[in-house]
């Protein structure tokens, strides 16, 4: 495993047989998908972290577009957050993250592909991609999460998956993970008690859940992070 992100010049570190190998960035949020889904199934994997900004030269032929995360399995490399997550799930079965309800598994993946839009308005707010009032982009999120919270207060359940996280609530705990950065860049969302509260409760029942602690980065790291991306230049990937 890399600890450090490794940039171009660097060597690929060998592989073991037999071992998943995950290429990661510490605080990508995509990447941050399946490392939750690799430690929630405890299968063994390495990791090895890449600098994105100065990709290592070997990288670009796992990865032609540079991009992270890429899970290799032997000779199989499989990339998208979510395929990825899929592919996981599949190969390991034991310990399964999606609910034994065909049903409920079905209502699950629908609500997995509607993440898209939600991710690319996170990124559009705290890049100030879009131009809103704050009081605009409150209510932009809360249309958009609405489906979600509807679905916690059918299931009236603390997570998505019951007593505990299942597929969907990790694919979207990277972004609630990140939710304070919208203060500290653009500043207090006016948002009403009667506003998403259920989402807003599992959130913090999330953040002191194991699994998601031990992978839990200091909202002011992440803020560096978009700041680096604001201002064009590289971040400190190894803080």
């Amino acid at each position: 495993m890399s600890d450090k992100h490794l940039a171009s010049g660097s060597v690929e570190p060998p592989r073991e047989p037999g071992l998943l190998r995950l290429y990661s960035m510490k605080y990508c949020p995509f990447a941050q998908r399946p490392r939750l889904v690799l430690k929630a199934k405890g299968i063994p994997h390495d990791i090895v972290n890449i600098n994105l900004t100065r990709k290592p030269e070997w990288y670009l032929k796992i990865h032609p577009k540079g991009f992270v995360p890429a899970l290799l399995d032997g000779s199989d490399i499989i990339l998208e957050s979510i395929d990825i997550c899929d592919y996981l799930e599949e190969k390991f079965p034991e310990n399964s993250l999606y609910p034994s309800d065909p049903e409920i598994k079905k209502r699950d993946k629908e609500l997995i592909q509607k993440l898209g839009p939600v991710t690319s308005t996170f990124y559009k707010c705290c890049l100030n991609m879009e131009e809103k009032t704050l009081e605009q982009w409150a209510r932009v999120f809360v249309e958009m999460l609405q489906e979600f919270e509807n679905e916690l207060a059918e299931r009236k359940t603390a997570y998505f998956d019951g007593d505990k996280p299942g597929m969907l609530d990790y694919l979207i705990w990277p972004w609630a993970e990140r939710a304070g950065l919208i203060t500290l860049m653009k500043g207090k969302l006016p948002l009403k008690d009667t506003d998403i509260p259920l989402l807003r409760k599992w959130r913090k029942v999330m953040q002191g859940y194991p699994i998601c602690a031990e992978l839990i980065s200091p909202i002011e790291t992440h803020l560096k992070m978009y700041q680096a991306k604001m201002n064009n230049v590289e971040p400190n990937y190894d803080e």
